[in-house]
């Protein structure tokens, strides 16, 4: 009787320690999948892909402008803000060229180097803009992100989704895969242990 209990609680166990094995196999697939359509696609689409360096030209504060905080907002959406305008020299090519923070800065409104969020304080939105004007005039050398094929004549200050960025973001799913595979193999393997002491 107690032979019996023993296999059945061991059964049990492996069971349960395979359903979390399949169960972790099959998360990380969802995971793979729902980042494979949500950043890969704004990877792939940024053509600011060569890093270079960039040197500050000159940095003026505009009046106040209205911007839609995305694209096809409602009116109720725009909100002004001071116009943050930054050109810089490209290392690269010696060009003259507008610098953005980001892939989304210029989709947003391609007048302006700096988009604050809509939902912040205005003071504190002038404020900010102030402060990283003053930062590019004290710091007026710094990497920068430019378009190699050239569609682009502006430049990025960082990108929004970078590779390492992107590895990180495989990191996880990668190994919650590599657990799951391993403890279906270590359940395996136990299975086919029992199986060799039952027949000896």
């Amino acid at each position: 009787m107690l032979g019996k209990k023993l296999v059945t609680a061991q059964k049990r166990g492996e069971t349960r320690a395979l359903c979390l094995g399949l169960g972790m196999v099959a998360c990380s697939m969802m995971m793979c999948f729902f980042i494979g359509i949500t950043i890969v696609p704004f990877y792939t689409k940024s053509v600011w892909t060569t890093e270079t360096m960039c040197k500050v030209l000159k940095a003026n504060i505009k009046d106040k402008v209205l911007c839609p905080d995305g694209k096809g907002s409602e009116d109720e959406d725009i909100f002004p803000y001071p116009c943050l305008q930054v050109w810089v020299n490209l290392t690269a090519s010696g060009q003259e060229v507008m610098l953005y923070q980001t892939e989304d800065t210029m989709e947003r409104n391609p007048k302006c180097s700096y988009v604050p969020g809509k939902s912040e304080n205005s003071k504190e939105v002038k404020a900010r803009i102030e402060t990283i004007a003053s930062n590019f005039k004290k710091y007026q050398t710094f990497p920068c992100y430019y378009d190699p094929g050239g569609t682009q004549p502006n430049v990025i200050l960082s990108r929004l989704y970078p590779p390492k960025g992107l590895l990180f973001a495989f990191l996880w799913p990668a190994l919650m895969f590599t657990g799951g595979c391993l403890i279906i193999v270590l359940v395996k393997i136990s299975q086919y242990v029992s199986v060799l002491s039952a027949w000896q």
